[in-house]
């Protein structure tokens, strides 16, 4: 059974760092897509950062981008949405979703629909 687990929430102040994780179970992260993305209340959710199955590509959303920074660690089937600078406005639920591809690829996206797999959430409150 796939799984898709998000860690590394909590709260932090306004300038302070997370690290969040994604760490999947159940299928290759090796050959998979992973997006991360958030919902702040009453808002739509959007896209924050992805990275490729390759890991040769990265995108950031253009609120993020400087502070944000996403890698991923093969052997332990972990990918990693390293928060620095963070805002208030950076306040959401942060998802992490998940697509097996079964070969090496330089893409991916904000899209939504492109991923398959797609974890429970983890709070960020930025707050002083």
């Amino acid at each position: 059974q796939l799984h898709v687990v998000e860690s590394g929430g909590g709260l932090q102040q306004p300038g302070g760092s997370l690290r969040l994780s994604c760490t999947v179970s159940g299928f290759t992260l090796d050959y998979s897509r992973i997006g991360w993305f958030r919902q702040a209340p009453g808002k739509e959710r959007e896209g924050v950062s992805c990275i490729s199955s390759s890991g040769g590509t990265t995108y950031y959303a253009e609120s993020v981008r400087g502070r944000f920074s996403i890698s991923r660690d093969n052997a332990k089937n972990t990918v990693y949405l390293q928060m620095n600078s963070l805002k208030p406005e950076d306040t959401a639920n942060y998802y992490c979703a998940a697509r097996e591809i079964y070969y090496s690829s330089n893409y991916c996206s904000f899209k939504e629909s492109e991923y398959t797999n797609w974890g429970q959430g983890t709070q960020v409150t930025v707050s002083a």
